[in-house]
């Protein structure tokens, strides 16, 4: 891992998609990063997107091994907020029907407040192209709400000053109201951006929902979505060319039992552009 020029972190960068409270399914990928007692690599930079709790058995496990990396490399580990973590904080309304227990409540409290916790993202594709990373994606409409930003880095910078807008739920998530926690793939996220008559100002990674059945191999949507986006059925990725720029999808939709198979986006050479916390 080294910095260019401009500052930014340049190196191996591996985005996890949502966890759900499955710890082994976490380990395992930690493992193919090459992570180990010792930690993350030192080319290795990973950014997790969100949903790091409920559904699975072991929330309590997974947040054991994220506030491990955080104590330990924090320049290292990024991590994002999901909406499962948001209805535990400050403002947030509780909609699943099993919490997780107090303490981990308080952690998250303890992220968000010091900022080891933040909605957004920024990095440099390998070939150059800024991409914006949340867990849902940003949608044309809080792309507008936000000032119509010119690129992802700024479009982080503003989403992690908090606004409003990252609690709004839209219309069941499937209309563009919803907000860069909830918007949900296809009809909320890509389609507006899709009707789009100006130039998409950058591309998005994010978590939250998928196109497809992974289990089933099956499409959740027609039409020119579907005509545009490539699936990558054995790691859990879908991309979607977006009137010339890529969204990438990364939730392996663990459910309650975990994904037979998946794999975490790796991307050589890419640049993390904001997010890293300010630490000693």
């Amino acid at each position: 891992m080294r910095a260019d020029d401009s500052g930014a972190t340049v190196g191996r960068l591996a985005i996890i998609g949502d966890v759900g409270g499955h710890a082994e399914q976490l380990r395992w990928a930690l493992d193919r990063l090459g992570v180990n007692g010792e930690g993350l690599p030192a080319d290795l930079i990973v950014v997790q997107v969100g949903d790091l709790v409920d559904r699975g058995p072991d929330s309590s496990g997974v947040l054991d091994i994220v506030a491990q990396l955080l104590a330990q490399q924090p320049r290292q580990w990024i991590q994002l907020t999901g909406n499962h973590e948001a209805q535990y904080l400050p403002g947030g309304s509780g909609f699943w029907p099993d919490p997780i227990i107090s303490t981990d409540v308080h952690r998250l409290r303890e992220w968000w407040a010091s900022g080891h916790m933040r909605v957004a993202a920024a990095i440099r594709m390998p070939d150059g192209e800024e991409s914006l990373l949340t867990h849902a994606g940003l949608t044309l409409t809080s792309w507008r709400a936000l000032g119509e930003p010119g690129s992802a880095t700024l479009a982080a910078e503003l989403l992690d000053e908090r606004p409003e807008l990252i609690w709004k739920t839209g219309d069941h998530t499937r209309d563009e109201q919803a907000g860069p926690l909830w918007a949900e793939s296809g009809a909320a996220l890509h389609e507006p951006w899709m009707a789009y008559h100006g130039m998409v100002p950058f591309g998005q990674i994010h978590g939250h929902s998928a196109l497809v059945d992974f289990t089933e191999q099956r499409w959740r949507c027609t039409g020119r979505i579907r005509q545009r986006s490539e699936v990558d059925w054995r790691a859990r990725h879908v991309r979607v060319r977006v009137n010339g720029r890529v969204f990438v999808g990364v939730d392996p939709c663990h459910g309650r039992t975990g994904a037979a198979q998946w794999e975490p986006l790796v991307l050589q050479d890419a640049e993390l552009l904001s997010a890293a916390p300010t630490v000693p």
